[in-house]
């Protein structure tokens, strides 16, 4: 008798581990199935995809026009596709900063280098949102659109160029060295703009290269001069390359220009109501309700030996156009 009731729990108790396991396999793929099936909710949905929507065509062509909105959506694509990290932040942020672009009639094309649209890590919402950031070429271009200005530019100084202040006015005397090859082998000792006016004024402005470096520096979350100097003297392996990924570090020169057109403008230039509205705009992420949030970009975007990754999947087309745009991801 002992042994049948032996016999009966040890069939029991392999009854018992095979219903165990089996629960156990069906909970693991149930928990996959649901884990999948949130995954596919909240991963973004490709831009593409996004703005070809129905409702948001509708909504972009009520703003711009279709004919401006066929063109506008392709560049904002492009713009998207050239650079991965914008990949990872919210729709709605990098349609509004798309938008005000347009709205200035500029172009987010690389080459043109008008207006950009950035990543930016906001560490107190959890997301990447898109931040625009107007371009020097950008300045330029709604300066003389105001009719106002005969000239203006940016000139690299090398060392040996400038020659000290005037005695008398105080103002900054140059001589430059005419063969550019000469000049442009020796080492940058600052950053000159300037523009006249049609009426004769003139205005000019120049900081050293260490007075640019100590304004990266303090401006710039991304951006460590002690890093930068060793990168110039190459002390930072190229391997390690891609931790260096703003602007500041891949195109110094760059991002003096745009500091110092803009410093130039905002503080001696005849601004527009369209220049006044870009420089209010200028590195700031737009909310979906129009309001803006200023901060330094954290991030450039990724270098190109970084692999792209694979687009998200698309999700059910919004029914309402105005959350279709400005309210989703």
């Amino acid at each position: 008798m002992t042994g049948i009731m032996n016999h009966l729990t040890a069939d029991g108790q392999r009854i018992n581990n095979k219903q165990t396991t089996e629960d156990k396999e069906e909970r693991e793929e149930w928990t996959m199935a649901v884990s999948n099936s949130l995954t596919n909710r909240t991963q973004k949905m490709g831009m593409a995809a996004y703005l070809n929507q129905d409702a948001v065509r509708q909504q972009i062509n009520s703003i711009i026009g279709s004919k401006r909105g066929t063109s506008f959506i392709a560049s904002v694509v492009s713009a998207v596709q050239a650079t991965p990290t914008l990949q990872e932040c919210t729709n709605s942020s990098i349609v509004a900063a798309a938008m005000l672009g347009e709205s200035l009639n500029l172009s987010p094309s690389a080459a043109l280098g008008q207006f950009w649209i950035i990543p930016y890590n906001n560490k107190k919402k959890g997301v990447k949102e898109a931040q625009f950031q107007l371009g020097a070429n950008g300045y330029k271009q709604l300066a003389m659109r105001t009719g106002q200005y005969k000239d203006i530019d940016f000139m690299v100084v090398y060392e040996g160029e400038y020659k000290g202040r005037d005695k008398y006015t105080g103002k900054q005397i140059f001589e430059f060295i005419q063969d550019d090859d000469e000049r442009e082998a020796l080492p940058i000792a600052g950053y000159l703009a300037y523009f006249e006016l049609n009426n004769g004024f003139r205005k000019s402005v120049y900081w050293t290269k260490s007075k640019m470096e100590k304004h990266a520096s303090q401006y710039s979350q991304a951006f460590d001069l002690e890093a930068y100097r060793k990168i110039q003297a190459g002390q930072i392996p190229q391997s390690e390359m891609w931790k260096y990924s703003s602007y500041w570090y891949s195109n110094f020169n760059g991002m003096a220009e745009k500091t110092l057109i803009k410093h130039l403008l905002s503080k001696y230039g005849i601004l527009s109501t369209e220049m006044i509205q870009a420089v209010d705009a200028d590195m700031a992420v737009i909310n979906d309700d129009g309001t803006r949030n200023y901060v330094e970009f954290e991030e450039a975007p990724a270098p190109a030996a970084e692999p792209k990754k694979e687009p998200a999947p698309e999700e059910a087309p919004a029914d309402d156009p105005a959350a279709a745009l400005f309210g989703g991801n």
